[in-house]
Formats: C-alpha cells, sequence, structure tokens
C-alpha cells in the first residue's frame, strides 16, 4: 500500500472549523450562562460584586456569545486548518519514513 503523505486540505480545514465552533459553542454556554447566574445572583442581594450591577442590557449581550463564539471560532479553526494543513503537506514530501501505524499487533 502506497501512500502520497498528504492530506485534502479542504476537508482538514473543514473538520477543523467544526471542531473548534463546537469548542466555541461550549465556551459560549458557559461564559453566558455563567454570567447570568452571577448576575441574578447580585440582582437578588444574595452576592455582593463591585464589577457588576446585576441584571442589566450587559446580561442581554452575554447571551450573544451564543451566537459570536462558534462563528469566531469556525472562522478561526478555518485559518489555522488551512496553515496545518499546508505545513504538513510541504513537510510529508520531505520526510517520507514517518509511518504512523494504530492498528494492534496481534
Amino acid at each position: 500500500m502506497k501512500r502520497s503523505g498528504n492530506i485534502r486540505v479542504l476537508a482538514f480545514e473543514k473538520f477543523q472549523s467544526l471542531i473548534v465552533a463546537i469548542l466555541g459553542a461550549i465556551c459560549g454556554l458557559i461564559y453566558s450562562v455563567g454570567g447570568f447566574m452571577v448576575d441574578l445572583l447580585v440582582s437578588l442581594n444574595l452576592v455582593e460584586s463591585v464589577e457588576t450591577s446585576g441584571l442589566s442590557y450587559g446580561t442581554v449581550l452575554a447571551f450573544g456569545a451564543l451566537l459570536v463564539m462558534p462563528v469566531i471560532g469556525a472562522f478561526a479553526g478555518f485559518l489555522f486548518g488551512l496553515a496545518e494543513a499546508l505545513v504538513f503537506n510541504l513537510f510529508s514530501g520531505w520526510i517520507k519514513d514517518v509511518d504512523l501505524n494504530f492498528s494492534q499487533k496481534k
């Protein structure tokens, strides 16, 4: 079996973009829900904070992170996926003796 040692750049970009977009959605969820909980506790006078006044427009804007962070993550993943795939393809042509075999020996 002969391998070319190259990966398809566009396919890797899409994969990387999807992975980082999912991570962005998770981070956006943590950011928005966590911020909402802190603002809610401050508004109910259960916690005192100098940084936040409680529920306000900032709380609503924090829920924008649910949309914005996955988009930013997907864009960054696409760009980094492009760079990673191009660098991998460049160096795989020079280094031909590297063989990654993940099958188990019996």
